[in-house]
């Protein structure tokens, strides 16, 4: 059997990285005063900051159904028996419940894996799946292995602004406004389906500093189990300039000597949510 491996922009793999990767990426829609976007096709993260700045009205969306069963008839066209679609996590997001709905036309040729993820932590589970279909496993085996060990992640994620978490009613406005005033910066964590706020700190350097602490406290008690290879902590974020980018990672990376820290920009969509200039951490557990 031929299985083709899919995924969502969300997961910070671009659909060009897709391509080189043999990986097929579905982008996510982004709206801007009422028009419509797909991530990496005609709007960049630049250009999103660029409009978030100049304080233009932004929302996301699922993707629409078509856009899904389109993309799926057209890999099956190109010779593939089976698809494993990994979207962002069900929890987050309806859009895996509804590829869930669709993908039931196809009579188990296509099968959705809800394994929790986002981001980083989603881009380690299609890495995964493409080695899973290279060893000759099935859609269903595949699925299932993601499945089961979807719940060996964490994630912490800090925001510079609390515009966009006001506009989406984490927070109150009058809420965002003292936190605003006295500098106070949020820390939320992201286990599962769970999006709960961790921590409140002031001001962003003290952010990072607990960030860090909180990781390395995961790192030294719940992911103590597994053996330090099958382990990846990876950086994320929506910096307006590469250079931020590389100095969150390098302070990760020197936090974690023993690991080879990467950096996932975080997709339009997510940044629709976080703003600008956050911060992400995680530590995984990868299955090869």
């Amino acid at each position: 059997m031929k299985v083709a491996i899919m995924t969502d922009t969300n997961s910070g793999i671009t659909v060009q990285e897709g391509q080189k990767l043999g990986i097929f990426v579905l982008p996510m829609p982004i709206i801007i005063n009422t028009k419509n976007y797909l991530e990496g096709i005609n709007i960049t993260s630049r250009e999103l900051f660029s409009a978030m700045r100049q304080g233009y009205d932004v929302s996301t969306s699922q993707p629409a159904p078509m856009a899904l069963t389109e993309m799926w008839d057209l890999i099956f066209s190109q010779g593939y028996d089976e698809i494993v679609y990994i979207p962002m996590s069900s929890g987050l997001s309806g859009s895996c419940h509804i590829a869930m709905q669709f993908a039931e036309e196809y009579n188990g040729r296509v099968q959705v894996a809800d394994n929790h993820r986002i981001s980083f932590t989603q881009k380690l589970s299609v890495l995964d799946a493409i080695y899973m279909a290279n060893a000759g496993m099935s859609a269903v085996e595949i699925r299932k292995k993601l499945e089961q060990n979807g719940l060996h992640a964490m994630i912490y994620i800090a925001v510079d602004t609390l515009e966009y978490l006001k506009k989406s009613g984490r927070v109150t406005k009058a809420g965002a406004a003292i936190a605003t005033i006295m500098n106070i910066k949020p820390i939320l964590s992201i286990q599962g389906d769970k999006l709960d706020a961790f921590a409140k700190v002031r001001g962003i350097q003290q952010c990072q500093k607990k960030m860090i602490e909180a990781l390395k406290q995961d790192y030294h008690t719940r992911f103590s189990k597994f053996p330090k290879e099958k382990l990846v902590i990876g950086t994320a974020g929506s910096f307006e300039e590469e250079q931020q980018e590389q100095i969150w990672k390098n302070q990760v990376q020197e936090a974690f000597p023993e690991f080879d820290v990467p950096y996932v920009p975080l997709s339009c969509s997510i940044s629709s949510h976080t703003g600008w200039n956050a911060r992400g951490l995680a530590i995984i557990v990868k299955e090869f």
